[in-house]
């Protein structure tokens, strides 16, 4: 189906990207001035900001507590923005609605950036909050039941990863994981996969985009045959927890997320696959305000209680 209307306006009223490279700080700084108020944000129990002290250092992390209750769920949120944007603001109302939905304590990671931070930082930090929660579980309340990891693009990225690298740890605490519209495959070559070239321009993120996107976290050390950077190449897929993965209709990344969820069913993980019509890149966190996307919250809700 063509893209939804109510997306399609918006796309249509953007100004044009300024010519040149892409600047992180005046790319960061756009993002930071749209985040609405506190005020005007989904209200919650609690929201506190604490310095999560790991093994790779001190991260910042923002906690939601959906209600007061003895115990929760714990779900940890890696945001997006290709590995050097986004941050706990511009993702602060995915995380809220995470939490209002699911009825888990959230934990969204304020991981460090390309490409000031070269790989695998961003990643390290991200696998070093999963073990922090499970280590401070008293502290959060946690129910000692439900530990998920939930990521949208490039986060979705670091969710596959440390899923990965949990197994290999024998760290077996991660029930679930959640990946919206995840990038998988930093390689890039446009005829892996028919969405790369059916999706590639007028749906908002563009194929033409990706690499100078992805460029820094590639510069940084990155590398697109690790399968901590592209998991989809991770050779054996046994053992891994339950997956849901979203993915949009008309995405460029659409066909790597669906790949890799056969992938995980192949190895004998329980894996859901689950596309939205009309939906581009980003759809969750841009647009679900619009009912037909918000409901990825409540697909997500009804995969963590299984």
């Amino acid at each position: 189906m063509p893209l939804h209307p109510d997306i399609a306006r918006v796309l249509a009223g953007l100004p044009a990207p300024p010519p040149g490279p892409l600047n992180p700080e005046a790319m960061r700084a756009g993002e930071e001035s749209q985040v609405p108020p506190v005020a005007d944000r989904l209200p919650l129990h609690s929201v506190e900001d604490l310095t999560a002290q790991t093994a790779v250092g001190q991260v910042p992390v923002r906690v939601y507590t959906p209600v007061d209750a003895e115990a929760y769920g714990l779900l940890v949120y890696f945001h997006g923005g290709a590995f050097f944007l986004g941050s706990l603001n511009t993702h602060d109302h995915v995380a809220r609605s995470l939490a209002k939905e699911t009825g888990l304590k959230v934990v969204s990671v304020g991981y460090r950036l390309a490409p000031e931070h070269a790989f695998p930082a961003g990643l390290a930090d991200c696998y070093a909050v999963v073990r922090w929660a499970v280590e401070n579980g008293e502290r959060l309340a946690w129910d000692g039941a439900t530990l998920a990891v939930a990521g949208d693009s490039s986060g979705g990225t670091f969710v596959a990863a440390v899923a990965g690298m949990a197994h290999d740890d024998g760290f077996d605490r991660i029930t679930h994981q959640v990946m919206f519209y995840p990038s998988l495959d930093l390689d890039f070559d446009v005829d892996r996969y028919g969405s790369l070239r059916e999706n590639a321009v007028g749906f908002g993120l563009e194929t033409a985009g990706l690499k100078p996107f992805n460029a820094f976290y590639l510069d940084s050390g990155a590398d697109p045959a690790d399968p901590r950077v592209s998991p989809i190449k991770r050779a054996d897929l046994t053992g891994l927890p339950p997956a849901l993965i979203i993915t949009g209709e008309l995405d460029p990344l659409r066909d790597e997320g669906e790949r890799y969820g056969q992938k995980l069913k192949d190895a004998g993980v329980d894996a859901t696959v689950s596309r939205y019509a009309g939906a581009g890149h980003g759809f969750v966190q841009h647009f679900s305000w619009i009912p037909e996307y918000h409901r990825a919250y409540a697909e997500t809700r009804d995969f963590l209680a299984r």
